[in-house]
């Protein structure tokens, strides 16, 4: 009796049709992942964001929250630097608040008594701190501060400030390295007025001066209406949190900023405030809070925030 074809023998067939995708199919497919991808990666970049601002904010809180313990175990907030006994460098606002941030053991490596190069500070000068970091911006964890160029100086006395920035391109070498330090984002506020300008440094309106200390008292307009720290990216001028050869260049600059052009402004002063977030920058304020204060703040506002007490 005859029997039909099984399936199998169809199968078999070589002129049986192939499973797969044609080449306009895969064009629509690629098409609709690039789509996708287009849609979904922006939102991941800002999801990240979000969450790298929310941690700087809490760096900031916490740093505030050590001022707060700084002021109540002495009645005044750190100075913004102060003289080692040699007059040779200068330790930063930050020092001091090691205990309260959870560094006890760093802050015992420590002799302020010598100068911030020092061989006992080796290992300190080797320690970026995380919670002085913001996670938004690129860093490396340390940097090298040159020695302060004379005929940059000049440069800058003359208002030629164009000469004195080519000059660190053309030869970079000229200057001398003095010493290496532990990168910092945040700096404390010294005023509206440039805090490198001189040796000694002019004196500021904000709440981190050169060997002077201020207390809560001093703040005129209120703690919540005045700003006492902000944050600057790395790639304006490199920061610390430990301390400077007061030979180095812009050796202030590194450890407090002030308000002067505005936030990311792209001809602001090494002194100014910056960073890698969209629009703005955190800053901490004398109560504690932290706020985002944006590119487009008022100019006379800023500057009235920056300040203790209105002049």
């Amino acid at each position: 009796m005859h029997q039909p074809p099984t399936r199998w023998h169809l199968d078999a067939s070589p002129f049986a049709p192939q499973a797969g995708f044609t080449v306009l199919e895969l064009l629509v497919t690629v098409s609709i992942i690039g789509v996708l991808a287009g849609l979904l990666l922006p939102g991941l970049g800002s999801a990240r964001e979000s969450a790298r601002r929310v941690q700087c904010t809490s760096h900031l809180r916490e740093i505030g929250l050590a001022l707060h313990n700084h002021h109540d175990a002495n009645g005044t907030l750190p100075v913004g630097w102060k003289f080692d006994p040699s007059i040779q460098s200068a330790y930063g606002w930050a020092v001091p608040l090691l205990p309260y941030l959870e560094q006890p053991a760093l802050f015992s490596r420590m002799d302020c008594q010598q100068r911030v190069g020092a061989p006992v500070h080796d290992a300190v000068r080797a320690t970026p701190l995380p919670i002085m970091l913001c996670p938004s911006d690129i860093t490396e964890p340390t940097f090298v501060l040159y020695e302060e160029d004379g005929d940059k100086e000049d440069d800058e006395k003359e208002g030629n400030d164009f000469s004195a920035a080519m000059l660190h391109v053309l030869e970079p070498s000229i200057t001398s390295p003095l010493v290496r330090l532990p990168t910092a984002n945040y700096v404390g506020m010294f005023g509206t007025m440039e805090a490198d300008d001189s040796v000694p440094a002019p004196l500021g309106d904000g709440a981190f001066l050169e060997n002077r200390p201020v207390r809560f008292r001093d703040f005129a307009r209120g703690l919540s209406n005045t700003i006492i720290v902000g944050e600057r990216m790395m790639a304006q001028v490199p920061s610390t949190w430990l301390g400077v050869d007061l030979a180095g260049e812009d050796a202030a600059a590194r450890l407090v900023g002030s308000a002067l052009e505005g936030i990311n402004n792209p001809l602001a002063d090494e002194c100014d405030y910056s960073s890698r977030h969209p629009s703005g920058a955190n800053f901490l304020w004398g109560d504690g809070h932290v706020s985002f204060v944006t590119e487009d703040v008022d100019l006379p506002l800023y500057h009235q925030w920056a300040k203790l007490r209105d002049r």
